[in-house]
């Protein structure tokens, strides 16, 4: 059966937009959760922005002969009819396992998301037609290229369903927030705490900065002491 996905509070994406992994990480780390950096997925490019939007899962599983052909890109259940179930807006994760040697989409596919205005592709494994991908628009992050087709170490088996993309456990709906460090996951019934506290973290850490910059030691400010956390406090006007 389908996942339906579930609109993102424009609020609660604006303010994601202004958080950076790395705090993101921190804050869930606080929360308990230590594994929610997807490893291997590094911008295809430089300079591609930050991106918030609701996971859609896609799932290779090891090459079988029988089943990893050409003519399995014709199939209904295929990368191809993946796409096509894709509303705007969501980041895509692909679960490669891992595998960099075999490329999953090249530009074709991903002028097809980006027509879809699908938001971004995440994913462990590898891309092909690089230099194509990346004149499509479509903001990506993996593991770098590849020039064999996914086929020829990979069998596409489905889409919307639990997935494990770098090491983490994504399942459809989680949000995926993604920018220069690579892409974490929040689960999706933290999504409003974890909003709520980042934007708090970020906002103290940009006034811990700026006593850095004052000449400010870091003992006692870095995590701040209860001196410093009142000085925050009187500098929020609290």
């Amino acid at each position: 059966m389908a996942i339906d996905v579930q609109p993102l509070d424009p609020a609660v994406a604006e303010v994601l937009r202004g958080i950076s992994t790395a705090t993101l990480t921190t804050v869930l780390l606080k929360k308990g959760l230590r594994n929610v950096w997807m490893r291997g997925t590094r911008p295809l490019q430089p300079g591609q922005p930050r991106i918030v939007g609701r996971a859609f899962t896609l799932r290779f599983v090891p090459a079988r002969e029988d089943l990893a052909t050409p003519e399995s890109w014709s199939n209904p259940i295929s990368t191809r009819s993946a796409i096509e179930a894709m509303p705007p807006g969501v980041v895509v994760v692909a679960d490669a396992m891992g595998i960099a040697d075999a490329g999953i989409f090249g530009d074709i596919l991903c002028a097809r998301m980006q027509k879809r205005e699908v938001a971004a592709l995440v994913t462990d494994g590898a891309m092909r037609d690089a230099a194509g991908v990346a004149a499509t628009g479509l903001p990506v992050w993996c593991q770098g290229a590849a020039a064999p087709p996914s086929v020829a170490a990979l069998t596409f088996v489905n889409w919307q369903e639990p997935v494990g993309c770098g090491g983490v456990a994504v399942f459809p709906n989680d949000v995926v927030v993604v920018d220069g460090d690579g892409a974490v996951l929040i689960p999706q019934n933290l999504l409003d705490t974890v909003a709520a506290l980042a934007a708090e973290q970020e906002a103290q850490e940009a006034w811990i900065m700026r006593e850095v910059e004052g000449g400010a030691v870091l003992p006692g400010l870095y995590p701040p002491n209860a001196e410093n956390k009142a000085r925050y406090e009187r500098s929020r006007g609290r």
